[in-house]
C-alpha cells in the first residue's frame, strides 16, 4: 500500500508504539491521521494532519461513532492492546477476560465497523493488526496474553479471504519486545517504538501479510518459518 496520501486511523495512539506510528505516518506523507485513544487528555496533537479522536475499543458504541465520523479512512491500524494476565495457572479469570476483550473482541469490533468505510476506498484499503511474536507460540510467563494474541492472529487469518474479496488487505504485525511502558519489567532486549514503527510502515508499503518489524522479530520469524516447534521451544526457554 502507498502510505503517502493515505488517510490512517491508529488505535491506542496515546503512547508507545501507537504514538510512534502516528509520527512515522506523518513522516511518510500520510494526508491525515486519526489518532484514537481512550483518554482524551493524552491524545497526540501538534499537527494539522492529526485528528485526535476518543475511542475505547471495548465499547461498541464508541467504535460505531468513530466509524461514522472517520468516513475517509483508507488505512486502519489496530494497535490498541492489553496485557493484564500472565501465568495461565495463576491469572484471575477477570485478567484473562480483559486481555481477550481488548485484544480479540475489540480488534474484531473495529474491523467490522470499518468494513463499509474501507470497501469504498478508491484503489483498495489496508487493515493492519498489531499482534506479537507470542501469536505464534506462547511466552509461558505471559501465557494468558499470548493466548489472546494467538486468537487475534487466528481471526486475522480467518478474515483475509472475505476482506480480499472486498479489496481490503489484512496484514499482521508480529513484533518482538518493544521498549514501552507495557513491557518495562521484562528483562530482555527491546527495540525502540520509533524503530518498530518504521519497520511496520515498511511492511505495509511492501504488502507483507506477516510483518516482522524489528531485529528480534526477523530472527525469530526466520526460525518460525524453518521450524515452528523449535520456535516454541525457544520461547519456552525465556
Amino acid at each position: 500500500m502507498k502510505i503517502q496520501g493515505s488517510v490512517a486511523l491508529v488505535t491506542g495512539a496515546n503512547r508507545g508504539l501507537g504514538k510512534a506510528l502516528v509520527a512515522a505516518l506523518l513522516e511518510a506523507g500520510a494526508a491525515k491521521v486519526y489518532a484514537a485513544a481512550r483518554d482524551e487528555k493524552k491524545l497526540p496533537a501538534g499537527s494539522s494532519r492529526v485528528i485526535p479522536i476518543v475511542l475505547d475499543t471495548t465499547r461498541p458504541e464508541q467504535i460505531a461513532a468513530v466509524a461514522e465520523r472517520a468516513q475517509d479512512v483508507t488505512l486502519l491500524i489496530n494497535n490498541a492492546g492489553a496485557m493484564s494476565s500472565q501465568n495461565v495457572l495463576t491469572a484471575p479469570r477477570a485478567d484473562l477476560d480483559a486481555d481477550f476483550v481488548t485484544n480479540v473482541h475489540g480488534t474484531l469490533g473495529v474491523i467490522k465497523a470499518f468494513i463499509p468505510v474501507l470497501e469504498r476506498a478508491p484503489g483498495g484499503a489496508t487493515i493492519v493488526n498489531v499482534l506479537s511474536l507470542t501469536s505464534l507460540a506462547s511466552f509461558p510467563a505471559l501465557g494468558g496474553y499470548s493466548a489472546s494474541k494467538a486468537a487475534a492472529y487466528s481471526i486475522t487469518q480467518a478474515l483475509r479471504p472475505a476482506l480480499k474479496a472486498k479489496h481490503i488487505d489484512l496484514l499482521a504485525v508480529l513484533p518482538g519486545p518493544i521498549d514501552t511502558d507495557m513491557v518495562r519489567d521484562l528483562q530482555m532486549p527491546k527495540t525502540s517504538a520509533a524503530e518498530t514503527a518504521r519497520g511496520v510502515l515498511a511492511g505495509i508499503a511492501g504488502d507483507e501479510e506477516e510483518i516482522f518489524p524489528d531485529p528480534m522479530a526477523q530472527q525469530m520469524g526466520a526460525l518460525w518459518n524453518k521450524s515452528p516447534k523449535e520456535f516454541e521451544r525457544a520461547f519456552a526457554s525465556f
